[in-house]
């Protein structure tokens, strides 16, 4: 597909799962060279995200939690040292001390599955946070029309890197190229959000705990379509949207594809 490196993301399940997950993938990394240049690190998502129905997305509710740093301390040695994103809802860390650990140990805090309020959001941007994972997305369909979580991190989109699945899905293209106004390509990032089905078309895959649809569209369904479970589009399909549908330049599309998705995992320089 073109992609020069990914983020291998390993999602909520119980602790002892994840670091199976995670010890598993740095164990087949080490004895394959094809997996070493193609995966750069590790994404971990969760558990400590929100609880709200429909906010923890595919999370399985019953495994998130509050941040327990002894935990997280866990799953960062599961990693590895290969941990770059940990994506949380700074809600469930009262005293913001995830983005202080985080930090000190040279990874990025991510708010997502979050509907954390103003004051929240930025005490932990003052903590250490500093990207959003997959702005727009991992919330119920119906909102207050202002005050949600969307119009929130965008209100402090000058101290956080945010990530865009540009899937025309996710977040309707016509609002992406809103989002990507507002967020200024020098701190926008288009992500794939693709998940272990992508590329295998139309059909019904288990995916984690969930019997998942890809429909027509290659859209991927929870059953009975009540929500999204993730993506599965290539990162061509990506570029050729906001290419085509957005008309971003070449060189802008290469920032937001290239360029900037490696400088805050310490792959370039800004």
């Amino acid at each position: 597909d073109g992609v020069g490196g990914v983020l291998a993301t390993i999602i909520t399940e119980s602790i002892d799962r994840m670091i199976h997950r995670l010890a598993r993938i740095v164990q087949l990394r080490e004895k394959n060279a094809l997996v070493q240049s193609m995966v750069s690190g590790f994404h971990i998502e969760g558990p400590f995200i929100s609880d709200k129905p429909i906010y923890h997305g595919a999370h399985p509710v019953e495994e998130v939690g509050p941040v327990d740093i002894e935990q997280m301390k866990r799953l960062l040695e599961a990693a590895g040292g290969l941990a770059r994103i940990v994506t949380y809802a700074p809600e469930q860390d009262a005293e913001s001390r995830l983005p202080q650990f985080l930090v000190r140990q040279g990874v990025i805090a991510s708010a997502g599955h979050t509907d954390a309020t103003v004051e929240e959001l930025q005490a932990a941007v003052d903590a250490g946070c500093s990207m959003v994972t997959h702005v727009g997305n991992g919330m119920p369909m119906e909102l207050d029309r202002h005050d949600n979580i969307t119009q929130r991190v965008l209100s402090l989109s000058g101290d956080l890197w945010m990530t865009f699945i540009a899937d025309g899905a996710h977040v309707p293209l016509f609002a992406l190229g809103n989002y990507l106004r507002l967020a200024g390509d020098d701190r926008a990032i288009i992500v794939t959000d693709a998940t272990a089905p992508a590329g295998l078309g139309p059909g019904r895959y288990t995916f984690g705990r969930w019997e998942v649809e890809i429909d027509e569209d290659l859209i991927m369904w929870a059953p009975g379509r009540r929500h999204f479970l993730g993506s599965v589009m290539p990162m061509r399909d990506a570029a050729k949207n906001i290419s085509d549908q957005l008309h971003l330049p070449a060189p802008v599309v290469k920032k937001l594809m290239v360029s900037n998705p490696r400088i805050p995992i310490g792959l370039a320089r800004a």
